[in-house]
């Protein structure tokens, strides 16, 4: 026999991933599983079977399907923050800059997320815990719309009622432009006039 031979190591021993690795993996079939099969489909041990790992493993990393489901939304959040605290950085510090940059980056984020988005945020809504989640990130989002856009109110600040109704348009347009109702340019040209109204009523 050639020393040559056998010198390629087994797939059995192929390298591991870590815990930081196994994570993603896992929130990447969870997001496919979603986008293929719908949210209901999303399942701790539906996910374990197509991550092509033990149910144990998945357990580990979750413990329950809210907590997966959680996971998911916070990944979105933090997505969504991050895309939007770049944009506002980079705006024009005018009411027109400000408000176009909140309207793309809501209606992108979602986009690229993708049809899933809806069906995880119905999801969260059913369980008064994973509500109050969603309603954390919502708050906290509206206070930074609130910051970004109080120096052009006359009043100085945007009353709590019109941010709240800036935040449903927000998410039924960016939703309608993910499942092609509308397009995304329509979907940002209604939010931006949106806030440009909500804000002009705080003018006095």
């Amino acid at each position: 026999m050639s020393s040559m031979e056998n010198t390629n190591p087994p797939s059995s021993t192929r390298r591991r991933l870590s815990r930081d690795e196994r994570l993603r993996q896992l929130l990447n079939v969870a997001w496919r599983i979603i986008s293929e099969e719908g949210t209901e489909a999303l399942t701790l041990g539906h996910l374990a079977e197509q991550a092509g790992v033990t149910k144990p493993v998945v357990y580990d990393h979750f413990n329950t399907r809210p907590g997966l489901l959680a996971m998911l939304y916070r990944e979105f959040d933090t997505r969504q923050t991050a895309l939007m605290d770049k944009a506002l950085q980079d705006s024009a510090a005018t009411l027109t800059g400000r408000a176009r940059v909140i309207a793309s980056s809501y209606v992108e984020c979602v986009l690229l997320q993708g049809r899933e988005i809806p069906g995880v945020s119905a999801a969260l809504a059913g369980s008064p815990e994973l509500e109050k989640i969603k309603r954390e990130y919502e708050t906290a989002f509206i206070g930074k719309c609130r910051t970004a856009l109080a120096p052009f109110a006359g009043t100085g600040t945007i009353a709590a009622a019109g941010l709240w109704a800036m935040l449903g348009a927000a998410e039924a347009l960016s939703y309608a432009a993910a499942t092609g109702d509308i397009t995304a340019g329509q979907a940002e040209e209604e939010l931006y006039q949106t806030i440009l109204s909500m804000v002009g009523r705080n003018a006095v």
